[in-house]
């Protein structure tokens, strides 16, 4: 049934509002409203003519009193975060989960015409706001902020909890990240450089021996490639994905000083070309994971040294040593 509400969204309408429409604000209320009183029957009436004809009342009230209800129980708040792919997307507190509920509706009648609740994560693992520890950026050298920030606009990671507000890094030049045949990956500028630590931490976790890709194709089963989770003193997890393989220097159990290496940037994973993704998370496990926002201490950002800053969509960054 998930992947029933995930199909759904070949029927979405595209959205170019920045701000949430006011009808969207009327249904997320009206479907939390019957989820809660776990009138079923009332938020399918709220579907189109295609959502209904794509399910049975039966399998509506099957998957929210089954998948959603006895995992997640009743709404507490939901929040309006952006767009993805063309639908409303809310951040959704249940009673023992966090997840995302997108929403699309029809321009006709504004009944739903597509609809999706993200995989649940659980409560009971503080969430970080924020890292507190002093960071440094990962590279010596300047990179580019392919995604970054806090709307999905900036940053579509928001879209997936465990990974809300992660970086993905790259380098750039003369407005392109790679110079000459694309299917090399050492041809990319950030193929291979050098990944430090940003803080003093532990290291954690190490997943390494996954091959690299070649750039445009990707390795959905290993998600991360070759990974790297350093945890600080405050229990802020770190996480670095798609490294080199055979590049990483560190082992699980170890202690690393700020600007040690750790690592080399790589094409590792579930990515279509190479790049850095970085996270700060509340766990050690990224699937359980609630994602926070990773700022940095002091650094230089399009020619300007800004301070606990955290970094946006296409901005250049790089320490200031």
């Amino acid at each position: 049934m998930r992947k029933l509400f995930a199909l759904l969204f070949l029927y979405s309408g595209l959205a170019y509002s920045q701000t949430e429409l006011p009808q969207y604000s009327t249904i997320i209320a009206q479907l939390a409203s019957l989820y809660n009183a776990q009138d079923y029957q009332g938020i399918y009436e709220l579907y189109d003519v295609n959502m209904q004809k794509a399910l049975t009342p039966a399998e509506n009230q099957q998957f929210f009193s089954e998948n959603v209800n006895r995992i997640m129980g009743d709404i507490n708040e939901w929040e309006f975060i952006g767009f993805q792919r063309g639908a409303h997307v809310y951040r959704t507190s249940f009673e023992r989960a966090l997840s995302n509920i997108m929403i699309s509706l029809s321009v006709q009648n504004n009944k739903i015409n597509g609809f999706y609740i993200a995989p649940p994560k659980p409560l009971g693992i503080p969430v970080l706001e924020r890292n507190t520890t002093r960071m440094i950026l990962p590279f010596r050298e300047e990179i580019f902020v392919y995604w970054g920030g806090t709307t999905l606009e900036q940053n579509y990671h928001l879209a997936e909890i465990s990974q809300q507000y992660a970086y993905d890094l790259l380098m750039v030049k003369d407005g392109r990240s790679y110079q000459g045949d694309p299917k090399i990956n050492e041809n990319y500028f950030v193929f291979g450089k050098e990944i430090i630590a940003p803080c003093d931490a532990r290291v954690v976790l190490v997943i390494e021996g996954v091959p690299d890709n070649e750039p445009g194709t990707m390795n959905p089963a290993q998600l991360t490639g070759n990974t790297v989770v350093l945890q600080t003193d405050l229990n802020e997890y770190i996480l670095f994905a798609h490294l080199q393989e055979g590049s990483l220097e560190v082992e699980e159990g170890e202690e690393v000083r700020q600007g040690d290496v750790i690592a080399r940037c790589g094409n590792s994973g579930n990515t279509t070309e190479p790049h850095l993704h970085l996270s700060l998370q509340n766990t050690i496990n990224m699937e359980e994971a609630t994602g926070g926002k990773l700022y940095f201490d002091q650094i230089m950002v399009n020619g300007e040294i800004k301070t606990d800053y955290l970094p946006v969509k296409e901005d250049f960054i790089r320490n200031l040593n």
